[in-house]
Formats: structure tokens, sequence, C-alpha cells
């Protein structure tokens, strides 16, 4: 019996101690126990989006969307993670040949690439952007 005791008091201890291993950096446990936060990386720098809009415009626009008058807005730092964003417009054609009028587009540039894009709503900051022609 003073076995079974003795091996559930080191049992308790060894959990106890060990669970000080595992302090995230706002317990309360000396700082040489707390685990250390993840450094932010620094932020990237604004792309040149006339440059990245130039050399990808296969990814914003379709080539037989024959794209004209090509404009791009500054960019602005993403909400949501490390990249930027970008308002793009052009005058486009249809599939059928009929003129679509301009259309504007947002893309995000992460690491030089525009990684993604979509259209333009209403509710975007496009609407009252500064464009610059490419």
């Amino acid at each position: 019996m003073l076995r079974i005791v003795a091996h559930v008091a080191l049992l308790a201890c060894a959990l106890a101690l060990g669970a000080c291993g595992f302090a995230d950096s706002r317990a309360p446990v000396p700082e040489f126990m707390r685990i250390k936060e993840a450094e932010q990386p620094p932020p990237e720098p604004p792309p040149d989006v006339k440059r990245v809009v130039r050399e990808q415009i296969d990814v914003v626009f379709l080539n037989t969307s024959y794209p004209r008058e090509i404009q791009v807005g500054l960019p602005h730092h993403e909400v949501r993670g490390s990249g930027w964003t970008a308002c793009v417009r052009a005058q486009l054609t249809s599939a059928t040949g009929s003129a679509l009028g301009t259309q504007t587009y947002i893309v995000t540039i992460s690491g030089g690439k525009i990684i993604d894009r979509r259209r333009a709503e209403a509710d975007d900051i496009c609407g009252s952007e500064a464009y610059q022609p490419i």
C-alpha cells in the first residue's frame, strides 16, 4: 500500500513539474519557464504594382478579353496577412466580341507575385482610388 501511495505522489510531482515546461508567454511562472512568443516576420515592402501587373497581366485578365487602357491603384497592406492588395481596371471585350466597358479587379500580391484576383465590389475602395496607367 505504501508503494502505491509513493508511486502516485511521484507521478503527481512529475506531472506538476512537466506542466511548467508548457507554460505560455503569459503564464504566472518565472520568465525562464515560459515559452517564447514567435517573432512576427517584418512586413513586406510595398510592391511595384505597375511592374507586377505588366509582367503577370495574364493572371489578371484573360487574353481573349483583349485588355486595354490598363490602370492600377496604389498598393494597400492586407488586413489579414502580410501581402498587399491593389485595384486594377481595364477596358475589356466579351467572348462574343462586344465591349464590356471598364472592369475593375482587386489583386493580392505576395512576394512579388499575384496570388489572387477577384472582381471589385461596390463596398471595396476601388471606386475612390487614384489610378495610373501601366
